[in-house]
């Protein structure tokens, strides 16, 4: 059950919790959703508390327009996070989601907040690297096709054209952001950088992973397990294991 206790249509917690050491934000991937981070938030709680950034454009929130950039979007939720900094403050993004999450942080401390204590960068290759891409710009099946290249989404769902077509327009808009995103030249953060990256991830190769580490001024991990773009779901207890790792 979806607990909108945070006053905010952008942040979901799912499930409350009292006495927690820190707060863990997750930011979806393309196409996501809050809802892809319950099992998470139903492994770490009650040592964190554990909030779903939920996009425009999806699921409660679906009758909303698409945020296209990702400077734009990366504001929005920065803002909506000034008033939950109580606790410190860990971001987890998964590939779309890990870059909001350097962008997020970048944003907190030029703000002179104190920042995130960890970024936690899953399934993306640094900011510093960069692939001309243009997904966003292909036909419906071709946006399709894509989705089941990286076999993130259900299939279920790629098979049910109905639900398909409700779910492009979020799926094509991420794809916008993304795909159109340059890093500031030298932009970096002070916190920590820990990578998770799929060795056969055809969207992040090795040294793109490694890439991350001339992004922080604090420190750095990678760690890579087999399998390709949605490898979290393989290794569901190793991903928790190191995100807990980051609470501090």
């Amino acid at each position: 059950m979806i607990e909108q206790t945070t006053n905010s249509p952008w942040l979901i917690r799912f499930h409350s919790t009292q006495g927690a050491e820190a707060r863990l934000v997750c930011l979806p991937h393309a196409g996501g959703s809050a809802s892809y981070y319950f099992p998470m938030s139903r492994a770490l709680t009650p040592r964190a508390d554990v909030i779903a950034v939920q996009y425009p454009g999806r699921q409660d929130r679906r009758a909303e327009p698409c945020i296209t950039d990702v400077g734009e979007l990366a504001d929005a939720i920065a803002a909506e996070l000034k008033g939950h900094l109580d606790l410190p403050l860990v971001l987890f993004g998964h590939s779309f989601g890990a870059m909001l999450a350097f962008e997020v942080a970048r944003r907190l401390e030029q703000d002179g907040h104190t920042g995130p204590l960890h970024v936690i960068a899953s399934g993306r290759r640094a900011p510093s690297t960069h692939r001309e891409e243009s997904v966003h710009t292909r036909d419906d099946d071709g946006v399709i096709a894509e989705m089941r290249l990286l076999s993130g989404t259900d299939a279920r769902l790629l098979a049910d054209e109905e639900l398909m077509r409700m779910a492009l327009p979020a799926i094509r808009g991420d794809y916008t952001a993304v795909e159109t995103y340059r890093a500031e030249p030298g932009a970096s953060t002070r916190a920590p950088i820990t990578v998770l990256t799929g060795d056969t991830d055809p969207r992040t190769s090795a040294t793109e992973a490694a890439a991350w580490q001339d992004h922080t001024s604090g420190g750095f991990a990678l760690h890579t397990f087999p399998g390709g773009h949605f490898f979290l779901g393989d290794h569901a207890d190793d991903v928790v294991r190191i995100v807990a790792g980051c609470l501090g």
